[in-house]
This record gives C-alpha cells, structure tokens and sequence, in this order.
C-alpha cells in the first residue's frame, strides 16, 4: 500500500471551503487537487466572460484554501504539461504525490460523475465520492419524493422544502401570511424609469483576473460574448456584497417587479446572485435565512421574499431532483418533434424583434439574462418556431454564466421548451406578442406591430403562436389550461385560420 497523501480534486463549481470532501481531511496529509482543463473550457463552446468568471473564482479560491492551510496543487490551463482532462490530471497527479487515496466532492453533471465513477479502476487505488450536501434534498430523498407522486409539481416539492428548513412558517407551522405562494402578486409590469433603481456592484479586475481576461480573449477569441463587459464577483467575499447590495436595495421591490422587462436595463431589481450559488461561492441556505430575516425585521414585504425563497429552496432544488431523476438520457427529449435549427441570431443579437435583441444582446455583453427574458422571449421564440430543443439546451448551456447542465437542462428541455411532454411543466410557456407589450417596453421600439396578427409589420410571435398551436394540437388540443386558446382558434374563420398559417410559414422561411 502506497503511504502517501490523501488527494481531494476540487472541480469549478466546488468553491466552498468546507465542500464535503475537505469537511473531515487533514490538512497536514492532504493535497488539495484543482485543474482548469481544456475538456470543461469546449465540451460547448461557454461564453468568454463565463470562462473567465469561472477560471478567476478557481484562482482565488485556491489562494483562499492555502491561506486556511491546505496544500493546494493547481493546475493552469496554459501549462504546457497539462494534459486536458480532469482524468488525464488526475492521474499525472497521482505521478507527482502518489496518494494513498482519493476523496472527491460527487460532480454536478452526468457527464463528469462518469469520469469520478470510473478512477478507482482506472487509478488502482481507493476513491470515495462524498454526497454534496450544499443541497437540502439528497437524491435519495427526491427519489423517494417523486416515488409517491403522479405527477411532480414543484409546488408540492416545495411545500416540503418550506416544512423542512421552516423558512416562512409560524409558530404553529404554517405559511406565513396564509398562503404558501404568492406568485399571483409578482407579476406587475415594469414602472416608469426609476432613477433609484438598484444597480449591481461592477467589480474591477485585479491582476488574478486580469492575466485570466487576457487568457481567454487569446485563447477562447471566437466564442460568443464580450469581456469588457465583464463585473462578475470572483471571490467569497465580493459574492456576499453584492449578497448585501440585492438584499438592501434590490429585495425589496424585487417580488413585484420580478418578470418585468425595460429596454437597456438587463438587470432590473433580480440579485445576480445565480452564478456564485451555481459556482459555491455563496450558501443558498445561508441567503434564504438572510432574506427571511428581512422580511421578519419588516424591511421587504411578504411577496418578495417568498418569491425570492421559492426560487432557491424551491425551483433550484426541484429542477436537480429532476436532471438526477431522469438520468443522461433526458436530453435527448423532443416530445414536440421540433427540428428547426436554431437561428444565428442566437449568436449575434441582430433581429428586428426589439426584445429578441435586447435579451440576446444584453446575454452576448453580460453571460446574463433574467428568468423572463430566457423563459418567454429567447425560449418561447425557439419553441414557437419549433426549433431542435437540444440545439437550444446547448446554447444556454453556453451563454449563461450561471448554466450547468443540472440546472439549465431541465429549465430548457423541459420548462422551455416542452420537450418532456409535460413531465417538468404543466403547459407549454406559449405566447404571442400580447404578454410581452404587457411586461415591458419591448414592443414600443420595435418595427413590428405587436397588435396585428398578420401582414409585413405584424408581430411575429401572434403568428407564429397560433401556428403552434395548430400544429401541437394532436398532442396539446385535450391540455386542459389550453381549451381556451384551442376554442379562439376554433372560432376563427377558416380564412383566418389559413392567413395565421401562412404568415407563419413565410416568417419561418426567412429562418432557414
């Protein structure tokens, strides 16, 4: 037996201190693995300014863990010897310490839990692959959930979240105010420009980030996106101040203005807070308390921090329950048989839809886009023109800071784009141009008239919504919060009806 360290791989989206697998090491017989591997840089083709976020927070937090005592041997993506893959790392460092061991923190992704699962064979030597317990549901316990249940609604998954942190609830336990969502008052359009509208903090570079800025624009120089753009927080410490700059001045106006869009306002009054939970720089459980103790000090009203709390403990624990569930082959889903490819708009912003440009440009200057922007501009369009939902899926999985295949995949696939057949969403998010004039000031600035359905100016998605429909009905005709649509599109004549299609198609045609 070789008497040698322990060796603790530490992967990107591990940057806890106390991640599992360091909770119990020896700081005096360990060595702290992390590598920046070309594999994880092209596996998609990420967005610059995601890379560089990831590979600066990498940088950082390896100096964060020597400065608590580790031992860290880190591995950068421009040495000559480095081989590519984390395996391949793996195993050359196995040469340089000749560890006894290996304990690993479990991976995010399908794709990387693979590689884990198959070191103890490849490596001959012990490997113990510890739960990532950041999480409140372990996948034992949603199995065990989903098991007893029909049908897996996040609304009752949640419930149960609520229950088991007692986050919101009284004395008695039961939800604070009498209701368990408020959701229905979250959904006011935006206001009049406020000149007091919060604004994250812009964190300047400093020399770590920097010289890893000057790394990706040469190497990665033909992906989608911009640098001089870039803001994100690259350590624990900036993470929970721009934390407490959402908290004090985002929070609370952020329930009712949450799916509100404004032309040339990407960031609104939402926390930009999803790349450091997704990367592990802040505790999403640390957040909710901090977000329910404002609410109890009386500084944010009810709806917003319920709102806020259902997203973390609620929909971001729900949709990894789901991505574990399902297993690899989810991905591969297109209950809708979408085959469209995804127009190359995607990749530029350059469109005559007004809020196309806006989300996709503000997600080419920023890797960032809000919930609505994804789910019911960049996402409804896709599914409106019936578009390949796994060329979408990949495509978020690459623009979006925050994207990792556990959390975007079930967003995509199956919220988005309906490919599961209804397993993740009860119905489509479907819509013409009337929803989007009603949450923003998109439709005023476009060429198109969001108010007529056919003709050169006519909005394309009333055309392209109704076609949709047209076309889904064999499988969504019998959906029950469909019948409405379904019966106005009864009603239409059959000239109407013909009309509708044909300015869909010609509209489509301009995609191809």
């Amino acid at each position: 037996m070789i008497d040698g360290p322990l060796l603790i791989p530490v992967l990107g989206d591990q940057l806890t201190p106390d991640i599992a697998a360091l909770r119990d090491a020896d700081k005096a017989d360990s060595i702290v693995l992390m590598m920046e591997v070309a594999d994880e840089t092209t596996y998609v083709r990420h967005h610059k300014a995601k890379i560089a976020f990831l590979l600066s927070a990498m940088r950082h937090h390896a100096e964060a863990l020597r400065a608590l005592g580790w031992t860290v041997d880190y591995v950068r993506l421009d040495d000559p010897a480095n081989r590519g893959s984390f395996t391949a790392e793996v195993a050359r460092a196995i040469e340089r310490h000749r560890p006894h061991a290996i304990h690993v923190t479990e991976a995010g992704e399908w794709r990387v839990r693979a590689m884990l699962e198959a070191w103890e064979e490849c490596f001959a030597i012990p490997v113990t692959i510890h739960e990532d317990d950041r999480f409140l549901c372990s996948h034992a316990e949603f199995d065990t959930w989903a098991a007893a249940r029909r049908q897996l609604r996040m609304e009752y998954f949640y419930r149960d979240m609520r229950r088991k942190t007692g986050l919101l609830l009284t004395e008695e336990g039961a939800p604070e105010g009498g209701q368990w969502n408020y959701d229905a008052e979250n959904r006011k359009p935006p206001p009049a420009r406020d000149l007091l509208m919060p604004r994250p903090i812009r964190f300047r570079p400093d020399a770590v980030t920097q010289a890893v800025l000057d790394m990706v624009a040469v190497r990665f120089g033909d992906h989608i996106g911009r640098l001089d753009h870039f803001h994100f927080a690259v350590t624990r410490d900036e993470a929970i101040r721009q934390q407490k700059r959402f908290l004090d001045e985002g929070l609370p106006r952020f329930g009712d203005y949450q799916d509100a869009m404004l032309t040339d306002e990407p960031f609104l009054w939402h926390s930009i807070l999803s790349p450091y939970l997704n990367a592990g720089l802040l505790d999403p459980l640390e957040l909710c308390r901090e977000v329910e103790a404002r609410y109890r000090a009386g500084k944010v009203p009810l709806n917003a921090a319920e709102g806020f709390i259902r997203q973390i403990i609620g929909w971001r624990e729900y949709v990894r329950g789901i991505y574990w569930l399902e297993g690899p082959d989810y991905a591969k889903r297109n209950a809708l048989r979408a085959t469209r490819n995804l127009p190359g708009f995607y990749w530029t912003g350059e469109t005559d839809m007004h809020c196309l440009s806006q989300a996709i440009g503000q997600t080419i200057d920023h890797g960032y886009a809000h919930h609505i922007q994804r789910l019911m501009i960049t996402g409804n369009f896709a599914l409106l023109a019936g578009v390949d939902p796994h060329q979408v899926h990949i495509w978020y999985l690459e623009v979006y800071a925050d994207a990792y295949e556990w959390v975007e995949l079930p967003n995509t696939l199956g919220m988005s784009q309906f490919a599961d057949g209804g397993l993740l969403a009860s119905k489509p998010y479907a819509s013409g141009g009337a929803y989007i004039n009603r949450m923003s000031d998109y439709c005023g600035a476009c060429r198109y008239d969001v108010k007529r359905r056919v003709g050169e100016d006519a909005c394309p998605f009333n055309a392209l919504y109704w076609d949709f429909l047209a076309r889904n009905a064999g499988m969504l005709a019998r959906n029950p919060r469909l019948a409405m649509p379904y019966r106005n599109w009864d009603r239409m004549t059959q000239e109407d009806r013909a009309a509708t299609r044909d300015q869909a198609a010609r509209f489509l045609d301009t995609l191809d």
